[in-house]
């Protein structure tokens, strides 16, 4: 418990830091709010302007603007939305479940092709399946994912019709292709990274001492190699979860998912700076507990480290 609060402590100043540079960056963007909001409205007088900028509190000094936004966000309010009037964190509750359903079957698709894959390749390394396996993920990871949404949505919304183009509402109907198009991808580039560390350990002293002995390969592969492969693999899950739970934006955006992702495309080209910065703080937070539950597993499945010896 120690050890966690002192972590959670060492991560506040990331946390600040995180939101005033993002806070800054979006203030030197070269527009605001106000000017997106009456752009498409004509001719809008200063006064107009000026009064609207006032309102929102964009006539403040930077530094003060960012204080009195900071002081909310600690007090649990997050500001209103410069363009839809409304609350900011109910907002961005609101898109969450979507993000969250796409994460989860996202991250058990990636977990039920990559790992056995992976570990197939690695114990058949040279061999045909290997060399067919990594042709396969190399193409799956050389393709960029808004190629792998089109080819999908031309095979089967367009081509056969057994699922929609875009999404229609938050069901798991809808979340299949976006699905899809994430799995393969992460999948490809897992599946390989997953192949390099169990033929690490396959390669190492105490396999090929166990296997002398007379030891059964399956039992050295699920009891020895796979235990000391997994911090490798859990690192890969955390930082597909960490990415997935901020929203993938062109995925989102293709298949008209309504996540967080979406969502912050959206609110950057309206230049909408409280739900920026709510998603921000919401990124930040995901990579902070991250890397935290990661250290903990580490610390749990690796007595080198719970004991502080490199070797």
């Amino acid at each position: 418990m120690k050890y966690v609060i002192n972590r959670l402590i060492q991560l506040i100043p990331v946390l600040i830091g995180i939101t005033f540079l993002s806070f800054a960056m979006m203030r030197i963007a070269g527009s605001d709010a106000i000017t997106e909001m009456y752009a498409e409205k004509g001719a809008v007088s200063a006064e107009i302007i000026n009064a609207k900028r006032a309102e929102l509190g964009l006539d403040k000094p930077f530094l003060e603007q960012y204080f009195i936004w900071l002081g909310g966000l600690v007090t649990g309010d997050m500001g209103t939305s410069y363009v839809s009037g409304k609350d900011v964190f109910d907002t961005f509750i609101s898109k969450l479940p979507a993000t969250i359903l796409l994460t989860v079957l996202s991250v058990l698709l990636t977990i039920i092709i990559s790992i056995p894959l992976g570990i197939f390749a690695a114990v058949h390394h040279d061999r045909f399946t290997d060399y067919f396996l990594r042709f396969f993920s190399f193409i799956g990871n050389s393709m960029p994912n808004f190629f792998i949404a089109l080819l999908l949505m031309q095979l089967l919304a367009i081509k056969l019709g057994v699922l929609p183009v875009i999404s229609n509402g938050t069901s798991v109907v809808s979340a299949i292709m976006p699905t899809l198009t994430l799995a393969i991808a992460m999948s490809s580039k897992y599946m390989r990274q997953v192949r390099a560390t169990v033929l690490e350990e396959l390669n190492k002293d105490y396999v090929l001492g166990a296997t002398a002995r007379g030891v059964r390969s399956s039992v050295i592969l699920w009891k020895s190699v796979i235990k000391a492969s997994m911090l490798t693999i859990i690192t890969l899950l955390a930082l597909s979860i960490g990415s997935l739970l901020g929203g993938t934006a062109i995925i989102e955006s293709i298949f008209m998912w309504d996540g967080v992702g979406k969502l912050a495309v959206d609110a950057i080209t309206m230049r909408d700076y409280p739900m920026i910065q709510a998603y921000v703080v919401w990124m930040a937070i995901i990579y902070v507990m991250v890397n935290l539950v990661t250290d903990l597993l580490y610390h749990l499945l690796d007595p080198r480290i719970r004991l502080g010896v490199s070797e």
